[in-house]
């Protein structure tokens, strides 16, 4: 997707005043053959439209006819350690922030550094999602969408976030084990199987598939920017109409 940058309208606007100012000064000159009065009255018209232009904006400022409201939505992706959530969600913040949607991004290792006294017995990692989704219902009461990884191994602390927060969308990245195991760059899974890590998703503890996910993306099987636009797909379909 292509991003209009502000020199190139502002480039954009100059020259179709220029182009216009010409056009007219051509007509007045080819109806009264005066080249000064072609000339007066092309600057009179310039000065006079960019006036008029800038009243027309502002009285439609005020005009609340015509303008759709975003409803906040908050994008779930939840996955096995490694299967690729941060990176899609991270692809899906860059895309969405294109559109001027107030947007806020939200990963577990982030939320973690923030209340690093946090366990992962089940008891805590529910509770400590229930924190999460206040913060969520907090941005979205302030109109704000939200993308947010996180592993969230339990059904429970999915229906959780289901609950509390307006138009959740749950994104299931799946991935095979081994295959998180590959891009395992910080090495968690060998110390989880060596006993270092205790209650590690995948290895010492489970991770309960969705049952009702909107959108299951397997990484094995599509790249993470196939994976953003197929979510982008969905959002501008269901609430960017």
């Amino acid at each position: 997707m292509l991003k209009e940058t502000n020199i190139r309208s502002v480039v954009k606007g100059i020259t179709y005043r220029v182009a216009g100012t010409c056009t007219t000064m051509l007509i007045v000159f080819l109806f009264v053959g005066r080249l000064d009065l072609a000339f007066y009255t092309g600057l009179a018209e310039t000065f006079s439209k960019i006036g008029l232009y800038w009243l027309h904006e502002r009285v439609w400022l005020k005009v609340r006819w015509g303008r759709k409201k975003i409803e906040p939505f908050n994008i779930w992706l939840t996955g096995l350690p490694l299967c690729g959530k941060t990176t899609v969600g991270d692809l899906v913040h860059q895309k969405l922030r294109q559109l001027d949607i107030p947007l806020e991004r939200i990963d577990s290792k982030d939320i973690r550094e923030l209340i690093p006294d946090i366990g992962f017995t089940r008891n805590s990692r529910n509770q400590h999602l229930h924190r999460v989704g206040h913060l969520i219902c907090t941005l979205q009461k302030n109109a704000i969408s939200t993308v947010a990884s996180f592993v969230s191994p339990y059904e429970e602390s999915r229906e959780i976030i289901a609950n509390m927060v307006k138009n959740n969308i749950i994104v299931y990245i799946k991935a095979d084990i081994e295959t998180c195991k590959k891009r395992d760059y910080k090495h968690v899974y060998e110390k989880a199987i060596c006993g270092e890590y205790q209650n590690f998703t995948g290895i010492s503890d489970v991770y309960e598939e969705p049952k009702h996910a909107d959108i299951v993306i397997d990484t094995d099987e599509v790249s993470a920017e196939e994976a953003a636009e197929h979510i982008i797909k969905f959002i501008k379909k269901r609430y960017i109409k």
